[in-house]
Order: C-alpha cells, then structure tokens, then sequence
C-alpha cells in the first residue's frame, strides 16, 4: 500500500485583480405570432408566462428535453381522476423522412400538451403520484380505447391498420370518439392515410371535407385565422427557418374533416404541418416557441375543446 504525502502548503501571494463582467448584450425583439388570441389580457399574461417559465428551463432540457421511453399503458387505477391524452400505437409499413412511426413526439408532446391544458382551460386534468400528466398509450384493440374520449395518432401516413383495427376504429368513432392525426406530410403519405380513412368510414357515407375558417372549431376557445404549418424544429433549423417539409409538395398545410351523423366533427386531420411539435420542443429555442409555440397550442386545445363539448 502506498503511503500518503503530505502536501505542504504555499506561501501567500497576493490575490490578482479581478476582470470586470462584461455586460449582457439585449435580446432582440421577437416578431410577433401570426393568430389573433383571444383578446383578453388574462390569456396575454398567461402566455407570457409560460414564455418565462420555457426560457428559465433552456440548457438542462426543460418541458422539451427529447426522451425516448417505453410507451405507458393504463393500468387498473389510470381512469375516473380527470382528462387523460391518449396516443393510438399502429403499425407502420414504410417510414417518413423525419417520421418514427406512431411515436412521433412522443411523449413530450402529451406531456406538455396536458400542462398547458390544466393551465389554459378549467379542464381537470389525470396525474401521476409525481404531479405528471398521465398520459396515456392505447391500441385500437383494447378495451382501454373507450375510456378516451380524444385519441391522436402522428405520422399516420405510414399507418397500416388491420382489419380488427379498421373495426375497433370506426365502433369506437361511431360511438362518439374523437380522433386527432397531424404530422403527416407530401402526397404519398396523405394517399396512404386516405386508403385507410375509407377502410374505417367509407367516404361515399362519411365524406373527407375542407375545414374552413368559419368552423366554430376555429374559435371554440381562442380565435385562430387559419391552420398554422409547423415544421419540425430540426427541419426548420437545418433549413435556416422554412416551413414546408416537402418543398412545393407541401407548401400549403391541409386542414380536412369527417363529421358524424349529427354534423360534428369526429375525425380532424392535419397534413403537411406538425403542431405536436410545437408543444414538445416548446422548451428548446425561444425563437421557435415564439414563432410557433402560441399558434399550436391555441389550435390544439380549440380542437381539443370542440371534441370535449360537441
């Protein structure tokens, strides 16, 4: 065994002076968002709010720290405490540029989704032990699919639904489920998913319209002049700030619907646009939270509202 020596200490030197701080340059000012809120100071303050609260969490991961975790199933004690946000898990047979399937933003989007929920609206919404929204993952097939009144799937352009899936869909949709599908982009995927709307609810009975601005979903809770188009947040980096995924392809967002018998809406989908990732990068970069943070969250809790309240 080694032995230890002793370090003796210096003698004292004198301290040198310390250098001045520099000052910190001014952030530059923010263009302001492109929708119209509600035109109430209480939601501008909230909104500012969670601004500070998002760039407070920049540098260790914030609400939009990326994690990639096993999906989170309902257990016996899961429902009766509140609004839970459930993602559909579906097969993929091909996959997307930037796409991963039905995990697509998954699980920030939910998770921060949820909070801004609770926060925004009076909607009382499920928690874990641990204060987290209790989000949820469902198979089109379980049980568990008629305790969510609201289910999403994203990149359902990939999507190939067995026929026990097809089945479960359209009892659940007829029984008055709502379904929410975003973050699908380019021609080939909104064909795919529209081959599977038709298996599910056959156009010639349920058509696929345009959801156009004067649809109260556009100001069931704040009041939205049209369907924003999000990019990711690494497209929108690595292409210095644009917004269309696919180029000409998609360079308008489609904002479509299928409405029930009585005239409302069960099925809301939005192509060539991913307003999930509004939520779950919320936390990442200030300037995309401000250019697109607000306008996502204000269309996803109006459909969110509609489908709870229709």
């Amino acid at each position: 065994m080694q032995s230890v020596r002793k370090v003796q200490p210096a003698p004292d030197a004198p301290l040198a002076p310390i250098a001045p701080i520099a000052p910190i340059a001014p952030i530059a000012p923010i263009a302001p968002t492109r929708i119209q809120l509600a035109p109430t100071i209480i939601v501008v303050l909230v909104f500012t709010c969670i601004a500070s609260l998002a760039w407070a969490q920049f540098g260790r991961g914030g609400f939009g720290g990326f994690f990639r975790i096993r999906p989170r199933f309902a257990t016996a004690d899961t429902f009766g405490h509140g609004f839970n946000y459930c993602r559909v898990m579906y097969t993929s047979n091909r996959r997307e540029a930037g796409g991963q399937g039905w995990s697509t933003d998954y699980p920030d989007a939910e998770r921060n989704f949820s909070k801004r929920l609770g926060e925004l609206t009076k909607m009382r919404v499920s928690k874990e032990p641990t204060g987290e929204p209790n989000h949820l993952v469902v198979r089109l097939t379980d049980a568990d699919l008629y305790q969510c009144a609201y289910i999403s799937m994203e990149d359902a352009g990939t999507a190939q639904l067995s026929d026990a899936e097809v089945d479960a869909l359209r009892r659940y949709l007829l029984k008055g489920g709502f379904l929410w599908l975003d973050d699908y982009w380019g021609e080939a995927a909104w064909d795919q998913w529209l081959h599977e709307m038709d298996r599910v609810l056959p156009a010639t009975e349920y058509p696929v319209f345009d959801i156009t601005p004067d649809h109260p979903v556009f100001r069931t809770l704040f009041d939205v002049k049209k369907l924003p188009q999000i990019p990711s947040i690494q497209f929108w980096r690595g292409s210095g700030g644009d917004t269309s995924e696919r180029g000409e392809e998609s360079a308008m967002p489609d904002f479509k619907g299928v409405n029930d018998k009585h005239g409302n809406l069960m099925v809301v989908m939005m192509h060539d646009t991913d307003v999930a990732d509004s939520w779950e990068r919320e936390g990442e970069d200030v300037r995309f939270f401000y250019q697109f943070s607000p306008d996502g969250y204000a269309i996803g809790l109006n459909v969110l509202m509609y489908a709870m309240t229709h």
